[in-house]
């Protein structure tokens, strides 16, 4: 018995009646449900216990923008856009190395400021149910890339060469890398709290925008390289995917695949779809689409041809070499071209989109493709031949949100999340 306190059968009654309605009807106070770490099982990604397929895109732009004030609407309004059309994965930058905004000043210093632009990515891409596919260097100068890793032990005296490639081999330069890996997956998240090798909206990790090594061929620089930087990512993370970021040209280590290649150049850049993507610690493969780039005597038709024939041929190496999913991380043509016409942006998307969904419907490797790029109104300096405002073009709009309906129907998420029956009613 209390002193002149409250009968205590009353209390335990009402926080009984609390529990009770909390256990009964708590998910209706939650937010958005948490999302689930995309795996994979064999040639296919999975997300809740069901295949995944990708329809995403890239905006490589998106950390640069969320630095200032002025630019970081961009961000969670493309987002926005992206999460309308269905898509599910959109490719960006998590890396700048030096120069203007850059998220690594020196090796092993960072700047605050842009790792809390990065921070604002994930967590606007979360708000938005969008993943995050996150390249971590590029081959490429721009951002900085390997040349300024390259410059960076030139400049401590400790470089072994003054090669870009020297980024692949150099004790030093292996070592700067490392650590900016170490620091940026246990990186803690300022907005969310969640580490990133914790938070399940990145999607997976990219190892290197586009790599090659001229001075070494036959492809063992890179391989090693490879090898060991994979194994040092997972044992740090575990939890994502990790693809390398190639381009899906086929080295000397492929010799019946080289007939695929646009043409001899190609296998010569040291870097080998197959052998590379074969890596134990690689989970999916990786595929650029640029015949503009590629060949400079080809009309449109021959290029939708090529495009076909290419993208078989590495779904093919998924299914029976790799036994992974492949995922055609960029693809794009061109409007600097001498007989370009809008109507054939349409077509090329067609025909790229056509092929991911019969790979889907039989269940075969090719798991998604993601455009290359996506770009906010006002943008004109990071914009490229290849760029497209999604709004502003009406066909091209409609054909993201059909492959992303057709995708979704394959594994019958439209039936059963709302988001989806909203976006996929009025669809063919």
């Amino acid at each position: 018995m209390g002193n002149g306190g409250p009968p205590l059968i009353p209390i335990l009654g009402f926080l009984t009646c609390v529990a009770f309605i909390y256990l009964s009807f708590g998910d209706l106070w939650k937010g958005e449900p948490e999302l689930g770490f995309v795996t994979r099982n064999g040639t296919q990604f999975v997300l809740d216990g069901k295949p995944l397929y990708v329809n995403g895109w890239n905006s490589y732009w998106f950390m640069d923008h969320a630095v200032n004030d002025h630019s970081r609407h961009r961000v969670g309004a493309m987002l926005e856009a992206g999460s309308k059309m269905g898509l599910t994965v959109c490719r960006t930058w998590a890396f700048n190395d030096g120069g203007y905004n850059a998220l690594q000043i020196s090796p092993g210093r960072f700047d605050e400021r842009v790792f809390k632009a990065l921070d604002h990515v994930i967590a606007e891409a979360k708000t938005h149910g969008v993943r995050l596919l996150l390249s971590l260097v590029n081959n490429l100068q721009a951002y900085g890339g390997k040349t300024q890793y390259v410059n960076w032990a030139w400049q401590e005296g400790v470089g072994l060469s003054s090669s870009n490639d020297s980024f692949f081999f150099d004790p030093s330069i292996r070592r700067y890398f490392k650590n900016y890996l170490t620091v940026l997956l246990t990186r803690k998240n300022s907005i969310t709290g969640i580490e990133y090798r914790n938070d399940p909206t990145i999607f997976a990790w990219e190892l290197i925008n586009e790599p090659r090594c001229f001075t070494d061929i036959s492809g063992d620089t890179l391989q090693d390289w490879i090898n060991e930087m994979t194994a040092f990512i997972k044992s740090i993370d575990k939890k994502h995917l990790l693809t390398v970021g190639l381009e899906g040209f086929y080295g000397p280590k492929s010799p019946k695949r080289l007939t695929v290649n646009p043409e001899r150049w190609a296998s010569e850049l040291g870097s080998d779809f197959v052998r590379n993507s074969e890596s134990p610690n690689i989970d999916f493969a990786s595929v650029h689409i640029y015949p503009d780039h590629w060949f400079h005597d080809q009309g449109f038709e021959d290029k939708v041809k090529f495009v076909v024939k290419w993208m078989l041929s590495h779904i093919e190496d998924g299914d029976k070499e790799l036994k992974k999913p492949v995922l055609f991380t960029e693809f794009g043509l061109s409007n600097l071209n001498k007989d370009y016409e809008p109507s054939q942006r349409d077509r090329f998307y067609r025909t790229i989109f056509d092929v991911v969904y019969k790979s889907a419907k039989r269940k075969r490797s090719g798991a998604g493709t993601l455009v290359w790029q996506f770009l906010i109104q006002g943008m004109e300096g990071f914009n490229d031949d290849f760029g497209i405002v999604p709004w502003e073009k009406d066909s091209i709009q409609r054909l993201m949100t059909e492959q992303s309906c057709r995708l979704a129907r394959v594994t019958g998420r439209h039936l059963h999340d709302k988001k989806w029956r909203e976006i996929c009613s009025h669809r063919p």
